[in-house]
């Protein structure tokens, strides 16, 4: 049995939030843990890897944003803009493959740090109680 499209009535929209929380947010955890264990790796990528990289996060990014474009003061809005995050920086990459990657220091830290915390939180919420 298919549930109902998105808009139509029986799928409330937390519902799809959750159930895309709950696919977004172990997967930034696991990215962000192992990209900051492998950061030595990024240094010698090619630009046509950078650039498909580019092109997976873009795709992600806008099968996010296509299903969940909500802009709400509450948890939900993290979708949103994990969608809009994955689908700039994938564009981004896919425009300017050539351009300098994460390089090992502060900045990377703290960007693995906030990865893994929003993954952490958006997992939390997928499995919460409304």
């Amino acid at each position: 049995m298919m549930a109902p499209a998105r808009g139509q009535p029986g799928l409330p929209m937390m519902t799809n939030s959750k159930q895309l929380a709950g696919l977004i947010g172990p997967t930034l955890v696991a990215l962000g843990v192992t990209e900051a264990m492998n950061l030595a790796v990024f240094a010698g990528n090619t630009p046509a890897v950078v650039y498909f990289n580019g092109t997976v996060l873009f795709v992600a990014g806008l099968a996010i944003v296509r299903v969940h474009n909500r802009w709400v003061l509450d948890w939900t809005v993290l979708v949103t803009l994990t969608g809009w995050a994955a689908m700039l920086g994938g564009l981004y990459r896919m425009i300017a493959p050539q351009a300098p990657q994460a390089h090992d220091g502060i900045a990377a830290t703290v960007m693995f740090a906030l990865i893994v915390l929003v993954g952490a939180f958006l997992t939390y919420r997928s499995f919460a109680r409304d």
